[in-house]
């Protein structure tokens, strides 16, 4: 039995998603169980999926019967996970984070068993590939520094790249209730695991992806980051009294 699980949500993604090279991708990382989540898309997506699942003995698909965001994608997605896995991960459907990508990342928290968390990095250095626009670049880089400096309180670089890895036990823990916003649950799933566990700045730790390529039209919408500051008051006065 495979040990790890990848969850992609997915939402009105049918003429985006590339039945073939799906098919490639999750046929060659065959030591990999993918959960893929239909997050009630009113498209063909739900039958493009099914139909991957019929294909592919690692692929299985759950479907939500209304859309809920992200967040409450992946948290159905890892409850909804029966089988014993070591490690829960989850990517973003259009494959920015290539699966080779969280491979890699799933090598380095299983060659240090002190982790119990580990993050891509969007972080563009000499020799890597990662292609984002100026304006997410700055966008991100401000959020970040509110999010370490006020929210989180330590040093994370990038909290909301897509590329996560869990230890199942923990990810069970921290997806068990629903998240107060829709799109920056990763700083919520932060705080609920440092606010729980006292041992975040050896257990959780970031890697710079070798690859993460911007592919545009993006599911988040102009309203979405206007918001993002209320979100991320809602997040401090929910969370900043549970602090230890």
């Amino acid at each position: 039995m495979n040990q790890t699980l990848f969850i992609i949500p997915f939402y009105n993604e049918g003429k985006r998603i590339s039945f073939e090279e799906y098919l490639q991708i999750m046929g060659a990382s065959n030591e990999i169980d993918f959960l893929l989540i239909n997050d009630g898309s009113s498209d063909d997506t739900l039958d493009i999926l099914n139909k991957l699942s019929e294909k592919l003995e690692n692929c299985t698909v759950y479907s939500l019967s209304q859309n809920s965001g992200k967040a409450e994608a992946i948290r159905q997605g890892i409850l909804h996970s029966e089988k014993r896995y070591e490690y829960i991960g989850y990517l973003d459907a259009d494959f920015s984070t290539p699966v080779s990508e969280m491979i890699r990342l799933l090598d380095n928290a299983k060659n240090d068993k002190k982790l119990n968390i580990v993050l891509g990095s969007r972080v563009k250095l000499l020799g890597n590939q990662v292609v984002r626009s100026q304006a997410r670049h700055y966008f991100g880089r401000i959020f970040a520094t509110i999010i370490s400096k006020i929210i989180l309180r330590v040093p994370v670089y990038d909290t909301q790249c897509g590329a996560k890895i869990i230890k199942a036990d923990i990810a069970k823990k921290l997806f068990e209730k629903p998240f107060l916003t829709r799109w920056i649950f990763d700083v919520e799933m932060l705080l609920r695991y440092k606010i729980s566990y006292p041992d975040f700045l050896i257990a959780v730790k970031e890697f710079p992806l070798e690859t993460w390529i911007e592919k545009g039209n993006t599911s988040i919408k102009l309203k979405e980051f206007l918001i993002f500051p209320f979100q991320i008051l809602k997040i401090y006065f929910h969370y900043d009294k549970r602090k230890a």
